[in-house]
């Protein structure tokens, strides 16, 4: 594992005064159904007959991006794994110049603080999205829809909500074409990647590895060299927001969660300063 530089302790004001450019440190979160080369459930699933070779395209579209960083000029890259329990790249095979954030964390993105820009790869579109490939929204056995503000929602939109809580913006996403274009719908003049075509929840065409690993590197290029001119997602707050489960089991007991309002049996929402936080109910 590689220390992230302490140049990182400066602060911003302290560089500009010296007329030195601030570092750029990009944020990658990735989860795996958006990934080139995967094509069935059985590349993300821990029990799939695929799982090893999904970790490996997982891994490798990982390194696409972190070259593409570092060709762009990036000083730091730190990647959160974010699929399931947050344990799917192959550390042997991953980037060295890269730091990783494996296992679960209480923040969805943890040290974000320390970046510039989030990335967004291998992200798939929202639950009931039309030949989405593997679409869902955070799981696929509790959750029906989400909500952000009213606005109907995908794990894109809102965590493109959670990046702008701390004054960030999403500059990339790859994904199938569904992904792309769910992300350009949530996030003006994002750079999006497809990496391959949704047919069906189970069906995708996807492209050569090779060919696909390198368009991620050339739109991170494109991405990183746009930072400034993308802003963060608009998002009013206090900021609700609204789950329909499956079943009535997943809405939480009021009186543990005075927060949380029912709407009926299987809907409730929660309201709070920030996505993030609205988001954490469960």
């Amino acid at each position: 594992m590689i220390a992230l530089p302490a140049l990182l302790c400066l602060s911003a004001a302290a560089l500009a005064g010296s007329g030195k450019k601030r570092p750029m440190n990009i944020y990658i979160f990735a989860d795996m159904e958006g990934i080139s080369g995967i094509t069935s459930r059985e590349f993300v699933k821990t029990d799939g007959r695929f799982y090893e070779k999904g970790r490996r395209c997982y891994t490798w579209d990982i390194n696409a991006c972190v070259e593409g960083c570092f060709e762009a000029g990036a000083h730091a890259v730190i990647v959160r794994d974010g699929h399931s329990t947050g344990r799917a790249a192959v550390l042997s095979e991953l980037d060295p110049r890269a730091e990783i954030i494996q296992g679960p964390t209480l923040e969805r993105m943890r040290r974000i603080r320390e970046c510039d820009a989030v990335i967004l790869l291998g992200y798939h579109a929202m639950n009931h999205t039309p030949d989405g490939f593997l679409n869902h929204t955070y799981s696929s056995k509790t959750v029906d829809n989400m909500w952000l503000n009213s606005r109907l929602a995908g794990e894109i939109g809102i965590d493109a909500g959670i990046v702008s809580d701390y004054g960030l913006p999403v500059i990339m996403v790859s994904g199938d074409d569904k992904a792309c274009t769910e992300a350009a719908e949530w996030i003006p003049g994002v750079v999006t990647c497809r990496v391959k075509e949704g047919l069906a929840r189970e069906s995708a065409r996807t492209m050569p590895l090779r060919k696909a690993y390198a368009l991620i590197r050339e739109r991170t290029v494109d991405a990183i060299g746009r930072t400034g001119v993308i802003r963060p997602v608009e998002v009013s707050r206090p900021v609700t927001i609204r789950k329909q489960m499956y079943e009535r089991i997943g809405i939480p007991d009021a009186s543990r969660r005075p927060d949380i309002r029912r709407i009926d049996e299987r809907t409730a929402e929660a309201t709070s300063e920030t996505v993030e936080k609205a988001f954490l109910w469960q």
